[in-house]
């Protein structure tokens, strides 16, 4: 009858598999419990019926009274949710049972899961005081550490795992020893104690692979369970391994223990491309891309990382083509091959197919990009801000977001060869900066809890104090830098060199900058330190501009234009050294790009384009310019008397 019934659900006859159920009787002993336990699920899942899933139990208990019987009861009642009957049922069955120590155990979580949570920490430690069980003290070290007070959680995982050491080491007290290890590591961790953190989880991971050896073995069914277990503690130590230590080799070392568990885990495969990738093995990193979509087509991840891969090997319209159709999550391509121009109608289509799209974090975040690069920081900011509370991308937003704040004018920080941009008095000037500071503070304060990679938030730290182009602040921050380029792990860092030019050219040590600038003039580019490699190429540049030296200055501005052809401030650069030396037309060529790729919102690369057009006698182009310039600026100083005015004159006479 029960296969009967089961045949009936399956054709969708639900009335039909429930009146075959409800004919086994009492007296049909296992077959009983087991159509009930059909009906109940019947009941939940095609009638949403909450009232009579649990009534099936309830039957079930009143036919057999057995502490197994009380149990289903009781989870029945905690499985729609409904922790308080189930506190009831499984007291009850204390009552009758009252060493048993699962029931134990059930009460307590019922106990938290109605946020009873001091109740629960005093039913939890009479229970220890009672039984002694490692459950109860790792139900309540866990409580603890979630509730925040972690040095009386990391106290009982330690007394825990010193009663451990004592006990003999079967197959339970080994699976509890692994558990206390890790919750122990994830209590170190909210202490920033990383170091220690880490050894720990080290320490967790080897007890669990002797675990894993013995399960197949002495207990097969809880292999599937251990296994997910595993995998997770795998990935959250290769995390730390990669990110604290930097220690790539023996964080993929971990990631391959994690693969013996489940060989096409894509998260897994995943991280090892990413780290394969940054190791720059990109055929190593393309192959775990295929062997995640050979066995999960539908993920865009590894798409968008194969599409990486072949940008990172300078194959920027290769990656352009595996792009388009994910173009709104990746607009940074578009960017570097010089075509942000194909942005806006992506985006123009994403937000027609479908009403939820103003909803998406994602959107939101390639419209802040393509308005970032285009120098609409204003708008980037309130996109921008949209998708900043995201999981997934929301740090990387946030940071973008300090990047604007910290230099809302594009300028080349340290640099002396450009004004501002933009036309303020000092008091005014002083004003706005002040308030994009204030907020960048206050973003960095935000992220305090949600960083995972603590090296990039010093480094953003201290770029955040060099904007202030204070000496004090910049000494600050040149410590720092030069701290981290002092250790042996990070004597490369180009955002470290970076920070500690820009200190220099604060200070006004011209020289020293230079020095530390010409040791990344030779780096290969690569993607993990593209920004800032373009940044020291453009500052050093900066620095010839200065110093004279035209031809050094243009071979780097050209090497910045190879690796992002939407570069304006390459395209400023060598628009100002050809001004210099009077080739207006070349001049007004590169002033044309960077007005292009400012999508004509930047009024000082305008003026710039506008006055070389008309030095180079094309006057009509020059009075079209001013004309957009003055639309969105009427104020805009100079732009009528010294360009418009003379080129309507040209033309006349």
């Amino acid at each position: 009858m029960i296969a009967n019934a089961q045949l009936a659900e399956a054709r969708g006859d639900i009335d039909a598999a429930l009146t075959l159920l409800r004919d086994i009787r009492q007296e049909q002993g296992d077959h009983f419990v087991r159509s009930r336990e059909l009906m109940a699920a019947m009941y939940l899942k095609h009638r949403k019926d909450r009232r009579l899933y649990a009534g099936c139990y309830r039957e079930i208990l009143d036919k057999k009274p057995t502490t197994q019987s009380f149990l289903m009861l009781g989870d029945a009642y905690m499985h729609i949710l409904e922790p308080e009957r189930a506190i009831e049922i499984y007291e009850q069955a204390l009552k009758k049972n009252p060493k048993d120590w699962v029931l134990t155990r059930k009460v307590g979580q019922a106990l938290i899961k109605t946020h009873f949570y001091e109740k629960a920490v005093t039913y939890y430690k009479a229970a220890i005081k009672t039984s002694g069980q490692n459950a109860f003290r790792y139900d309540l070290a866990h409580l603890l550490w979630r509730l925040k007070r972690f040095s009386e959680s990391q106290a009982i995982i330690t007394n825990a795992l010193e009663i451990s050491q004592s006990q003999s080491q079967d197959l339970q007290t080994l699976e509890w020893e692994v558990k206390l290890v890790n919750l122990l590591g994830q209590v170190q961790l909210n202490t920033d104690n990383k170091d220690t953190a880490i050894a720990t989880l080290k320490r967790a991971h080897q007890t669990n692979q002797k675990l894993m050896r013995r399960l197949p073995v002495e207990q097969p069914d809880l292999l599937a369970e251990q296994k997910k277990f595993s995998i997770s503690l795998c990935k959250q130590l290769g995390e730390l391994i990669s990110s604290h230590l930097r220690d790539n080799k023996q964080a993929l070392n971990v990631y391959k223990e994690a693969l013996n568990y489940d060989e096409a885990n894509a998260e897994i495969l995943m991280l090892m491309a990413k780290l394969e990738a940054s190791n720059q093995n990109f055929d190593i990193a393309h192959n775990y891309c295929v062997a995640i979509l050979k066995h999960a087509p539908h993920l865009d991840e590894p798409v968008l990382m194969m599409a990486d891969l072949t940008f990172r090997q300078n194959d920027f319209d290769g990656a352009l083509n595996h792009f388009t159709e994910l173009l709104t999550r990746k607009p940074k391509t578009a960017r570097r091959v010089g075509q942000l121009d194909l942005v806006p109608p992506v985006l123009e289509k994403a937000e027609k197919f479908s009403s939820r799209t103003q909803l998406d974090s994602g959107f939101h975040y390639s419209k802040g990009l393509y308005q970032w690069f285009t120098g609409d920081n204003n708008e980037a900011l309130k996109s921008f801000n949209k998708a900043r509370q995201d999981p997934e991308i929301g740090v990387t937003v946030t940071y973008h977001m300090i990047e604007i704040c910290i230099n809302p004018d594009n300028e080349t920080i340290g640099g002396e060869t450009f004004e501002s941009m933009v036309q303020l008095s000092q008091t005014e000037r002083d004003s706005y900066q002040s308030a994009a500071l204030k907020t960048a503070d206050s973003l960095l304060n935000d992220l305090k809890s949600k960083v995972f990679d603590e090296l990039d938030f010093h480094i953003m730290c201290n770029f955040v104090l060099l904007a202030k182009r204070t000496k004090n602040e910049a000494d600050l921050a040149l410590n720092e830098f030069m701290k981290l380029l002092n250790d042996d792990r990070y004597r490369d860092n180009v955002a470290a060199l970076l920070g500690v030019a820009t200190a220099f050219m604060i200070l006004k040590q011209t020289p020293k900058a230079r020095n530390h600038l010409k040791r990344v003039a030779k780096n290969s580019w690569n993607f993990q330190e593209a920004e800032y490699l373009e940044k020291c190429w453009l500052l050093l540049s900066d620095i010839y501009i200065q110093s004279g030296k035209y031809d050094m200055a243009i071979e780097l501005l050209k090497k910045v234009l190879l690796y992002n052809k939407s570069c304006m401030k390459a395209y400023e650069y060598l628009g100002y050294i050809m001004e210099k030396e009077q080739s207006y037309r070349d001049a007004a060529h590169n002033y044309e790009q960077a007005w292009k790729f400012t999508n004509c919102n930047n009024p000082n690369i305008g003026y710039k384009l506008a006055f070389n057009f008309m030095k180079a006698k094309r006057y009509v182009d020059a009075i079209d310019v001013c004309k957009e310039i003055l639309t969105k600026y009427p104020e805009y100083p100079k732009v009528r008397k010294e360009i418009l005015d003379k080129c309507r004159n040209s033309l006349k006479m």
